[in-house]
């Protein structure tokens, strides 16, 4: 047995920031890596040491097996933790790290090949009698010639990793290959590697996953199942355990499936074998992550296993100190995974900068992270900001109390899945488990028609007063409002003695009179209603009002554009003071090209990964003129109306921002 006593996380953000709690419980010293990106990023501050390894592109970065390795060498490492994405799969850093007597906290190199590629993979349960789904494999001309022998729909994926890069249905056979093209480009930018593995796709599937962990002795134990149905654009966004779709005979026969599996491989540390099941309670092998999850966390809140502990005692040699006959699921845990990205725009990413964070403080609540309330959240990573854990006595209990956590999760600046993740909780499939991996394409349409119908209920007054009461409220502080110098809000109308201030809200202005103004008590006039308030606590950025005899809560916080947030009833409000002085910048906000405007810009900062248009080119309306690449996902822009590029201001790997043109169309005449 080796005694790990120094572990470089080649690994970002909160898995990185997880390993280090794990490491630092254990007398282990941390090391990390960084890209120039996330020089002020959590994972820094928590490791012992710190390295930076390049600016921005994972190439250079995180993918860099060269660079990780020297700098575990020149820090004295004896060990890497891998976490997940990245390297986490690729045997080939598992074999740079045996050739540097470097040990890695994961499974053997020719396993890692066997059972991280997912053709392989198939062929070998399939020999340990283990049902698969009917699948082929190969690069894109392979696949397109191939085409007819599985039918329609299937099932496109990176044969070479997960996480859901570049996974996508193909219902008809013309759409295949310009699918084939995007999820070969995909897997090669995420994995290295753009083979393609297509399989049969099967109707209104559920997910269901097991944990084994194995040992250097022959050991195989599982830790029971996480249920990870509800998916959006094949990414898990909600992951549970106990799945409350598996009857115990139906847990017993996977969770024995997987354990087979682990054995005859030869499986060591810590792995998820998941499976497909259909509506019959059929279960088929998926593919194995050779890694920790994601979601582990929902495994260890109700088997009460530090599974990051037990990767790095399998590491130093130990055997299994878990016995599969005393292990047992206690109560129910439920994971949301929080992400910057607008789900009322087709979840597109939102990178930014935050003006508030607040984590919700209570019991059995679990927040997994790699952020602060500084950090910057930038386009070119995975747009998860934290995982937020549940735990109940049962599903119900975790479900509400999930539901009050994310009530008094508030993120400020950005947009957030949030409010989406709220509503979902509250959907009567998902409370009577009527659920498959469709359920994200099929509800979310009534999802954000129940949220904004939710938002449009509440008095916009209501939000209104707590912003004008919070912006009055420091004119006289020297403090600052969320790091910026609260001197910016006395340069509104103070000096008049009854004010008149314009609020604009959405797409409506608003104009609130104030006849009286004595802390803690005021008077609003709005429209023709009168308003008698009284300021019942503030804090930094919380205050409580009273009206009519009702006490309301409400967060706020502005950035520095003068935009300010509030945060009500689980709902965030937009609001910007109209009354500056004259020589007060206006604030300047992007807006996306619109149908009259002949310039072409992203809505969002991202890398140019593929143009389809040329100067000169006729293009109509909704046609793809090229394809950005923000947090992971391939957003495609669309021509706002008919005509012909007159300029593209962008070449294939350009970094871009949304107040750059990218290209430049003129009218078509004809």
């Amino acid at each position: 047995m080796t005694k790990i006593t120094k572990i470089l996380i080649a690994n970002r953000g909160e898995i990185a920031v997880r390993i280090m709690h794990t490491a630092k419980k254990m007398g282990i010293t941390t090391v990390a890596v960084y890209a120039e990106a996330d020089r002020y990023s959590l994972h820094i501050q928590e490791a012992d040491e710190a390295r930076c390894i390049g600016e921005v592109e994972l190439s250079e970065t995180y993918l860099n097996i060269e660079k990780i390795i020297a700098v575990a060498k020149e820090s004295g490492c004896n060990a890497i933790h891998p976490g997940y994405g990245f390297l986490a799969e690729n045997p080939l850093f598992v074999e740079a790290c045996d050739a540097a007597g470097i040990i890695f906290i994961g499974p053997r190199a020719n396993v890692m090949r066997t059972m991280g590629n997912k053709i392989e993979a198939r062929a070998f349960v399939k020999k340990a009698g283990v049902p698969v789904t009917e699948g082929l494999t190969g690069k894109r001309e392979t696949l397109l010639k191939a085409k007819s022998k599985l039918g329609f729909p299937v099932l496109l994926k990176a044969a070479a990793g997960g996480g859901g890069k570049g996974m996508q249905i193909v219902h008809e056979e013309k759409e295949l290959a310009e699918a084939l093209e995007s999820t070969a480009r995909q897997a090669l930018a995420y994995f290295g590697d753009d083979t393609i593995y297509l399989e049969k796709y099967l109707d209104e599937p559920r997910h269901i996953e097991f944990q084994i962990l194995g040992d250097n002795q022959g050991n195989v134990i599982h830790l029971f199942e996480r249920e990870c149905s509800i998916q959006r654009r094949y990414q898990k966004i909600i992951e549970e355990s106990p799945s409350p779709t598996l009857t115990p005979e139906l847990r017993g026969k996977m969770g024995a499936a997987a354990v087979r599996i682990g054995k005859k491989i030869g499986y060591t540390n810590a792995g998820t074998i998941e499976f497909l099941v259909d509506k019959e309670m059929n279960f088929y092998f998926l593919e194995m992550n050779t890694r920790i999850q994601v979601e582990h966390p929902v495994t260890e809140m109700v088997t009460g296993t530090d599974l990051v502990e037990e990767q790095i005692r399998i590491a130093e040699g130990h055997p299994l100190r878990l016995k599969q006959e005393t292990l047992r699921q206690n109560g129910h845990a439920i994971e949301c995974r929080i992400y910057a990205e607008d789900p009322e725009h087709n979840f597109r990413p939102s990178p930014g900068k935050m003006t508030m964070y607040k984590e919700p403080v209570m019991d059995h609540i679990r927040i997994d992270k790699g952020i602060t309330a500084d950090t910057e959240i930038t386009s070119s990573y995975d747009p998860m900001i934290c995982k937020l854990v549940s735990w109940g006595s049962d599903r119900e209990e975790a479900r509400k109390r999930m539901t009050a956590a994310l009530r008094e999760y508030v993120i400020h600046g950005i947009r957030t899945n949030i409010p989406y993740l709220s509503r979902l909780l509250a959907n009567q499939a998902f409370i009577s488990n009527t659920i498959s991996t469709k359920f994200c394409d099929e509800h979310t349409p009534e999802i954000i028609a129940e949220i904004l119908k939710d938002r449009d209920q509440i008095p916009v007054y209501l939000p209104l007063i707590g912003y004008l009461l919070f912006s009055l409220g420091i004119r006289n502080r020297k403090e600052t409002l969320n790091g910026f110098p609260a001197i910016i809000w006395n340069k509104t109308g103070f000096w008049r003695e009854q004010m008149k201030i314009r609020i604009k809200s959405g797409e409506l202005e608003y104009t609130v009179a104030i006849p009286y103004s004595q802390n803690p008590n005021y008077k609003f006039v709005i429209g023709e209603e009168g308003f008698m308030i009284k300021k019942v606590h503030e804090e930094t950025s919380t205050l409580t009002f009273s009206l009519n005899g009702i006490n309301y809560l409400v967060h706020v916080s502005r950035d520095t554009e003068d935009m300010g947030f509030v945060s009500f009833a689980g709902h965030i409000f937009e609001m910007q003071r109209q009354d500056f002085l004259p020589e007060s910048v206006s604030p300047v906000r992007f807006e996306s090209a619109g149908n009259h405007s002949n310039e072409v810009y992203s809505p969002m900062p991202g890398k140019v990964i593929k143009l389809f248009v040329k100067k000169g080119e006729k293009v109509n309306k909704g046609d793809i003129l090229l394809i950005i690449e923000a947090m992971k996902m391939e957003n495609s822009i669309l021509s706002p109306n008919d005509g012909i590029v007159e300029l593209i201001n962008v070449a294939l790997n350009d970094r871009v921002d949304p107040g750059r043109a990218l290209i430049i169309l003129e009218k078509n005449e004809d």
